[in-house]
C-alpha cells in the first residue's frame, strides 16, 4: 500500500531547516521524512513501470543515502538502481510548483502522477522541476529513479569504489542525500540573482533573471544592515534580465558614512529583499543577504578587502556520524563553531560539495572556506564532460556567497594521473580553469590542489611529513623549493612539465593528519602513531610552527576535523567531539612566532 500522507505542512523560511536560505521566501514544503524505497538489481522499474504501478520496497528516511544508519535502511551492499516514492496531497492554483532537490546521486529521473517531468546527472548540485501540469487536487504521487554505478569515470570524491573501504575512501553514497522541497510561486518570478560586490567604490552589481513576464515588469532591490534600511534601487525587466548597480554608505558613529566589510573578525552582513512587481500588482518577493569582500593577489601576498590575509584553514571531509554526508543544520553550525574556537579562520571542504546550509554558517559565522569539485578516477571523454558540467553547477550553487573564496578543481591528480607529461591532462585541468574564470572572475582557482599544477592562482602543497626538522629544510630556500619536489611524503613535482612557478603565493593545503584515538590495526593516518595527547600536540605545535616562521608561505590547511570511518587523524572524534583541549589547539593555531594570538 502507498502511504498516503495529509496536506503537509507549510514551513516559515526563517527555518533553521529551510534548505535555500540564501533566496527565501515565505512558504515552503519540507518534502524530508519518510518515502516508499525499493532496490532495482536487474533495472526492472521502468520496464514495469513502476512509476504508474508503484514502489513496493520499504520505507526510507530522506535525505539520508541507504548505506547509512539514519536512512532505517542501513544496507552497505552496492545497489546500482534504486527507486523511491511520496505521496502527498495539494490544492491547484494558477500558481507555478517546483520539486527542488539540493543533491542525489548519481542520476536522477523523475516522474509525478506517471508523467516524467524531467531527468539529471550529477551527484553534488542541485536541481529543480516545475510540477504544475503534472499535479493534480487532491493526492499526488512523486516517484524517483535514481542510478549510481559508482563508476571512476563519475565525480565521487571520497566514496571507495572499490568493495570496502580503503586509506582514505570511506563508504558509498547513493541516491538523495540532501533535502527534497517543494516551493509554489507566481508565474511571474525571480528566478535566479547574482550579486558582485565592488569594495573598491563601495558598490553592489545584480543581474537578476526574471521568469514568465510577457510585460515589462520591476525588479526592486531595498538593502538593510542590522535592521536598519541603506538603499533602494531597481530596474525595469523587458525580456528575462536586467543588472542593477547599488551604492552602499552606512551612516554610523564611528564616521560619517562607511562599508561594512564582511571577513572572518567581522562577519557583516546586509540584507536584501528583492521584489518584482509592475505599477498594479506585486509578483514576488524574495529575501537573501550578501557580504562585501574582495578576495585577490598581489604577488606572492592573498589580499582580503586589500589586506594581507593569512589563512588558517581546517579540511573538512563533510561526514557525520550515522549519517555519511548528509547532516542537520544544527550539525552544521555547532562543527563551524568549534573550527572557530580551535583558533582556525576558514575551511576546506574536501572532495564533496557542501549543503548550501554549510555556507549559510560559514557566512554567519565568519570562516572563509574552499570549495572543491569531487575527483572522477579515471581521464576520458565521460569523466571530463561530467566533471566540466558538474563543476559549473558548483560555481552557480556558491556564487552569492562571501565566505567562499576559492575553488579547487582538482586534487592530487586524481583522475589526471599521468598530467606530469601528458598533454592532453593538463589542457583538461585548464579548460576547468578558464571555464571557472569565466563563470566567477571575482574567485581564486586552484587547478590541481596539491602538485603537478598547471594553470593556478596558488602554488598549493600536500606535505604530510611528520619530521619538522625534515619538514623545514625542505622550504628554507624558496627559489628552489618553488619549482622542485619539497614534499618527502608525496615526492611529486610541484609543477607539470611544461609549467614553471609565476609568482604565485604559497599555501600548505594538506599537511599533518596526526593520527590518534584508536588501536585498531585497521585504523588509519598519517606518520608514526603518537602514543598521549600531549605527544599529538607537540607534533602539532612543531609542524605548524614551521609553516608559520617561513615568512612567504601564506598560510595552511591542517588535515582535518574529524574522524572518518578508518581515519583518525581528526581533532575530533568520530561523534565529533573534541579529542584534545580547544584552548591549546587555538594556542598553537592563532598564535604568531612573537608569542600574539589573533582574537
Amino acid at each position: 500500500m502507498i502511504d498516503t500522507k495529509p496536506l503537509l505542512e507549510k514551513k516559515d523560511s526563517q527555518s533553521a531547516q529551510y534548505p535555500r536560505p540564501q533566496f527565501r521566501r515565505e512558504e515552503w514544503i519540507d518534502l524530508n521524512g519518510t518515502w516508499k524505497f525499493q532496490f532495482d538489481d536487474e533495472d526492472l522499474g521502468e520496464k514495469e513501470a513502476w512509476f504508474k504501478h508503484g514502489v513496493q520496497g520499504e520505507d526510507i528516511q530522506v535525505p539520508y543515502a541507504y548505506q547509512s544508519e539514519m536512512s532505517k535502511v542501513n544496507n552497505n551492499e552496492h545497489h546500482s538502481i534504486i527507486w523511491y516514492e511520496k505521496s502527498f496531497e495539494w490544492q491547484t492554483t494558477n500558481n507555478e510548483v517546483y520539486l527542488h532537490f539540493e543533491a542525489v546521486d548519481y542520476y536522477t529521473k523523475v516522474w509525478v502522477n506517471g508523467q516524467l517531468i524531467g531527468d539529471h546527472e550529477g551527484g553534488h548540485t542541485p536541481f529543480s522541476f516545475l510540477l504544475t501540469q503534472a499535479l493534480n487536487s487532491g493526492e499526488n504521487t512523486i516517484v524517483v529513479r535514481v542510478q549510481d554505478e559508482n563508476s571512476v569515470e563519475q565525480p565521487i570524491g571520497k566514496q571507495s569504489w572499490k568493495s570496502d573501504n580503503f586509506l582514505c575512501w570511506y563508504t558509498r553514497t547513493t541516491g538523495i542525500w540532501q533535502s527534497v522541497w517543494l516551493e509554489e510561486v507566481s508565474s511571474i518570478h525571480l528566478q535566479e540573482v547574482r550579486m558582485t560586490p565592488s569594495v573598491e567604490d563601495s558598490t553592489l552589481h545584480l543581474q537578476g533573471r526574471v521568469k514568465g513576464n510577457s510585460n515589462p515588469v520591476y525588479l526592486e532591490a531595498e538593502v538593510f544592515f542590522e535592521g536598519e534600511w541603506i538603499t533602494t534601487a531597481g530596474a525595469w525587466v523587458k525580456t528575462t534580465q536586467s543588472s542593477i548597480d547599488l551604492t552602499l554608505d552606512v551612516q554610523s558613529d564611528e564616521a560619517d558614512f562607511r562599508v561594512f566589510y564582511w571577513s572572518p573578525d567581522h562577519p557583516n552582513l546586509y540584507d536584501i529583499r528583492f521584489t518584482i512587481k509592475d505599477r498594479s500588482k506585486t509578483y514576488d518577493q524574495v529575501e537573501s543577504y550578501f557580504g562585501m569582500r574582495s578576495i585577490e593577489v598581489e604577488g606572492e601576498r592573498i589580499l582580503l578587502n586589500r589586506e594581507s590575509f593569512y589563512q588558517r584553514l581546517l579540511l573538512d571531509q563533510g561526514y557525520y556520524p550515522g549519517a555519511l554526508m548528509t547532516a542537520t543544520s544544527k550539525q552544521m553550525e555547532e562543527d563551524l563553531k568549534k573550527v572557530k574556537e580551535m583558533g582556525f579562520n576558514g575551511v576546506r571542504r574536501h572532495q564533496t560539495i557542501a549543503d548550501r546550509r554549510y555556507m549559510y554558517w560559514c557566512d554567519r559565522l565568519g570562516l572563509v572556506m574552499w570549495a572543491e569539485m569531487p575527483s572522477s578516477f579515471l581521464f576520458s571523454t565521460t569523466s571530463m564532460a561530467r566533471m566540466m558540467e558538474e563543476s559549473r553547477e558548483m560555481i552557480d550553487k556558491h556564487y552569492n556567497h562571501p565566505s567562499v573564496i576559492i575553488y579547487t578543481l582538482m586534487n592530487e591528480s586524481w583522475g589526471v594521473n599521468e598530467i606530469y607529461h601528458r598533454e592532453d591532462q593538463q589542457n583538461f585541468v585548464n579548460a576547468l580553469y578558464y571555464q571557472a574564470k569565466a563563470f566567477d572572475p571575482t574567485r581564486l582557482i586552484v587547478g590541481n590542489d596539491g602538485w603537478e599544477h598547471t594553470l593556478t592562482d596558488i602554488l598549493t602543497v600536500h606535505d604530510y611529513n611528520s619530521d619538522p626538522e625534515s619538514m623545514s629544510h625542505s622550504y628554507r630556500n624558496k627559489e628552489e623549493f618553488v619549482d622542485g619536489s619539497p614534499s618527502k611524503t608525496s615526492c611529486k613535482q610541484n609543477y607539470a612539465q611544461g609549467y614553471h612557478y609565476g609568482g604565485e603565493p604559497v599555501v600548505i593545503s594538506e599537511y599533518g593528519g596526526i593520527a590518534y584515538g584508536s588501536t585498531k590495526g585497521e585504523d588509519w593516518g598519517y606518520g608514526a602513531r603518537p602514543e598521549s595527547q600531549e605527544e599529538v600536540l607537540l607534533r602539532l605545535e612543531q609542524l605548524t610552527n614551521v609553516i608559520k616562521d617561513t615568512n612567504y608561505i601564506q598560510g595552511f590547511c591542517y588535515t582535518q576535523l574529524t574522524d572518518v570511518e578508518q581515519e583518525v587523524n581528526g581533532l575530533l572524534d568520530h561523534n565529533h567531539e573534541y579529542k584534545f583541549d580547544p584552548e591549546k589547539i587555538r594556542r598553537i593555531i592563532a598564535q604568531q612566532s612573537s608569542g600574539f594570538v589573533f582574537e
